[in-house]
């Protein structure tokens, strides 16, 4: 019997996850003290600035960050788990999450994406129950109340709605009755917040978040390197893991192929949005983490090639060496 490649050996190890872990929290530890005066970067949006003033002093923004990006983390394995999108070894999505986290040392803080992310994968999982039900309503109201949370202390999550309609509509969900649901869904957490702002009287604050989301900062290519190198890495294992879910799509079931596609749509478009708005890249990056690893994950589960074993191990390299050169821009 042929010995197992590296790559099988990892992704189907029983100590893969907890590795992923150990290192990310080692990277975390290490940020933290190489870069100490690193803070949660303010956007002057006051509901984002509101909630940290009051919700989380500056010391607890690096635990606070790593908790959150915990909890996306088990979420990715109850996603898979529920979904079946990556037939074996349902934690390697996790893994690869958790190292993708570590090896960016710039959202080691907290972010307001960060928290539109843990509503946007919540909003992700009531869409893909949504897929060929016959009251298809609910899911989608449920979908669409998480992207109104999650807009909340990040507006441009919003411009992410009519991409859960198209999505929807693959997935043979999308009907008069449940897109108006939809829209229902969508005003809940800003009726909550216009009974707030009426109350005491600060009706400005209604007023942001539709005020942030028609702001575009003017279209310029101006990454810092820890961008420009963060992003060409996720680009690269973006379009490898797309290939071949297109490409070997007819192994996966008629469902799990649905999901696939529409995660890779999803990806291109917050991939384009970085590249029109990259001073919100930061916040989009804590969204494109979770696509990138569920697709990287298929990927790695599933391929048992030379080439696939190659790309795995320099994709590793690769990703030590993005931490080292992220760390070492922002010294």
């Amino acid at each position: 019997m042929r010995s197992k490649r590296f790559q099988n050996r990892i992704t189907t190890g029983r100590f893969t996850l907890p590795a992923a872990i150990l290192i990310s929290v080692a990277c975390w530890i290490l940020t933290s003290v190489l870069l100490p005066e690193m803070e949660t970067q303010k956007n002057g949006y006051p509901l984002w600035e509101t909630f940290c003033n009051f919700c989380i002093p500056t010391w607890a923004s690096r635990i606070c960050s790593f908790v959150l990006y915990s909890v996306i983390g088990y979420f990715l394995i109850e996603l898979n788990n529920a979904f079946a999108i990556i037939r074996m070894r349902a934690s390697v999505q996790t893994s690869v999450y958790f190292l993708l986290i570590a090896a960016c040392p710039r959202i080691h803080i907290l972010y307001a994406g960060d928290l539109a992310a843990a509503a946007f994968l919540i909003a992700l999982f009531f869409l893909f129950k949504s897929y060929q039900q016959a009251r298809p309503t609910g899911y989608l109201f449920h979908a669409f109340v998480f992207i109104g949370l999650g807009s909340l202390l990040f507006p441009q999550l919003m411009l992410f709605a009519p991409i859960f309609w198209i999505g929807a509509y693959s997935f043979q969900s999308l009907h008069p009755k449940s897109f108006f649901a939809s829209l229902v869904g969508w005003s809940v957490p800003y009726w909550f917040l216009l009974g707030h702002a009426f109350f005491y009287g600060q009706m400005e604050l209604f007023y942001q978040p539709f005020r942030e989301l028609v702001t575009f900062a003017p279209l310029r290519f101006d990454f810092q390197p820890w961008e420009l190198a963060t992003l060409g890495y996720l680009f690269l294992l973006f379009i490898v893991s797309a290939t071949h879910c297109l490409v070997a799509g007819y192994e996966d079931k008629i469902r799990t192929r649905s999901y696939l596609h529409f995660l890779i749509f999803l990806n291109f478009c917050l991939f384009a949005y970085v590249v029109l708005q990259p001073a919100l890249s930061v916040h989009l990056l804590s969204l494109l983490l979770i696509g990138v690893s569920i697709l990287a994950g298929h990927l790695f589960v599933l391929t048992n090639s030379r080439s696939s074993n190659l790309f795995f191990i320099l994709s590793l390299i690769g990703l030590f060496a993005l931490f080292g050169f992220n760390l070492w821009t922002l010294l």
